[in-house]
This record gives C-alpha cells, structure tokens and sequence, in this order.
C-alpha cells in the first residue's frame, strides 16, 4: 500500500494544483441555481446535484457535499481500481479470465455464465460499464485488490467521501446505511472530469476509462433529454430509494458535467415514472437547454415507450 500511495502522490499535486487554480475561477451560476432548485423543490426524498460548465467554469451546488449511495455508480472506482492493477502489471486488459459458480451473484450476463467459461477482462468490464453487470462488477473489484484498496486509491486522489462498502472490511456500518459505496456529487462530477481531463493514472488510462463510460445502455432516463448525436461520458444507479446519474455532455457550446443523486424516495416503484427517474430527465432537459439555447432538439415522439 505503501508504493500505491507514492505513486500517486504525484497525481494527487497536480489535481491538488489544478483544483487550487479551477477554484480561483469558480464562479456561482445564480440564475441556473435558481431554476435548478425549482425543480427539486418538492420532491419526495433528498435530492443533491453538483453542475459545472467546463468551458466557463460556472457552477451549481445544491447540498453538492452530502453523502449518498452511488449504487452502480460505484463502478467508476471499481474500475479505477483495475487499471492501477493493469498499471502494476499484475492484470492486463485483454487477459482471458475464467469464471467459476462461486462468483455467481446475480442472474445478469456473466452470473449467466456456465463455470469454467473463459472471457476477456476487458469484455468483464465493457459488461460493467455499459450494463452495469453487478457479478462482473464483484469479480473486477476482486481482482482489483478489494474496496480497501479501491479506497486507498480514492484517498490518494484527495476524495474524501467517495468509497466501496460492500465487501470491505471495517465498512460494514456504512454499507448498512448507503449499500454498495457511498459519494457526493461533487465528488463524483469531479472523479468524471478528472478521467476527461486525463489525470487519473496518466492520460492513456484516463482515455482508455473516459470511453468506457461512452457507451451507455442505460439511456432512457438523463440521457434521453440529450441529442443522440452528442457524445457522453456516463455512469448511472439505481436502489429502491435512490436514482443516480453522473454525465459529461460534450455540447457543442461547451463540455459540461453534472451529477445527481437522491436518497430516502419515497417512490421505490420500478416504473418510467418513478419520481426519481423523472427528476433525472427533467434536470437533464433543463441543462440541456440552458447551455445550448438555440437548440430546438427535443425527443422524438413516442421515445417514452423504450
């Protein structure tokens, strides 16, 4: 943990100089704020949400530094956590591994898998990623070293609240209180701009990360107020009483980020019209247009049946 820890303390001076500097930029985005706000305002449960124009460096914090459940969006530092292993040399991305019942958590595509199938590494985590697939999820935050040391990662990263509870030992209080791992949406807003911007591990794993999270099956929910033609980088998640989403919208008047979590929903219903569901399209929409107001774009008629 030691030689984990001195090799990122040079990432985490340059994101610590880079954060000082961005922070002498920010700058309070009131009017967004405002409207943001109205659409929170009255919704069943806690709802935060952290928004940040790249380009202008204008930004929204509405409770942006409280702890919620990431859900699946856990799976950003799960992966994280296997590039390092990459890095190390003690996995490679297109290794065959090999599956075995004892992995078995639940029935998606590899919980599918016969024991003793083979499959890439890199097919483990396109299936997390792109689907969300929870046992391959399991299995690559195994392979990365366990939460402990996905956490020691995020540490060195300068992330304060962000971290893996499930299946990691001395988290067991937290993992009762947010499940699978727990974050902010600032901090998650941030942990997707530092992968844009390169500076996790060095700029190729970045790259290699950023557009793994570009491929989305997902995409009923935020993503379906954005235009299918514009590149994003995304992660969602979902529990009972929380629906979550973290995206980087590359808009053609500028890349912007955004990050919105809810907790303690009264709804826990499974439907399109879960009011969490529904508050992720309906701030996806707002931001979509505020940034791009000469848009004219919105959803074809008849999307809201897929």
């Amino acid at each position: 943990m030691k030689n984990l820890r001195t090799y990122f303390i040079l990432t985490l001076c340059l994101i610590a100089y880079v954060s000082s500097a961005t922070a002498q930029t920010l700058k309070e985005d009131k009017k967004l704020k405002a409207q943001l706000q109205e659409i929170l305002n009255g919704f069943n449960g806690d709802a935060g949400i952290y928004v940040q124009n790249l380009k202008t460096n204008k930004y929204v914090a509405i409770n942006a530094d409280t702890v919620f459940p990431t859900a699946s969006m856990v799976k950003i530092p799960i992966m994280i956590g296997t590039f390092d292993k990459i890095r190390q040399g003690s996995l490679q991305y297109e290794q065959e591994l090999i599956y075995r019942d004892s992995l078995h958590y639940d029935d998606g595509i590899v919980g599918s898998l016969r024991d003793s199938a083979k499959i890439p590494l890199s097919h483990v985590m396109m299936l997390m990623c792109t689907i969300s697939d929870n046992t391959g999820s399991l299995w690559l935050q195994a392979l990365a070293g366990g939460g402990k040391r996905i956490n020691a990662i995020l540490d060195s990263l300068g992330f304060v609240v962000t971290r893996v509870n499930s299946r990691t030992p001395g988290r067991e209080a937290y993992r009762s209180q947010y499940g699978w791992g727990q974050t902010s949406p600032r901090e998650m807003a941030k942990l997707l701009t530092l992968l844009r911007r390169g500076e996790i591990i060095s700029p190729a794993y970045s790259d290699r990360m950023y557009r793994n999270l570009g491929r989305q099956f997902w995409d009923s929910h935020g993503l379906s107020q954005i235009p299918e033609n514009v590149k994003v980088a995304t992660k969602n998640g979902a529990v009972n009483r929380s629906r979550s989403e973290t995206v980087l919208v590359h808009a053609p008047g500028g890349e912007y980020v955004y990050s919105i979590i809810t907790k303690n929903q009264k709804d826990e219903s499974w439907t399109r019209t879960n009011e969490g569901f529904e508050l992720l399209r309906k701030v996806s929409a707002l931001l979509w247009h505020y940034y791009e107001p000469k848009s004219k774009w919105k959803p074809v008629d008849g999307y809201d049946k897929f």
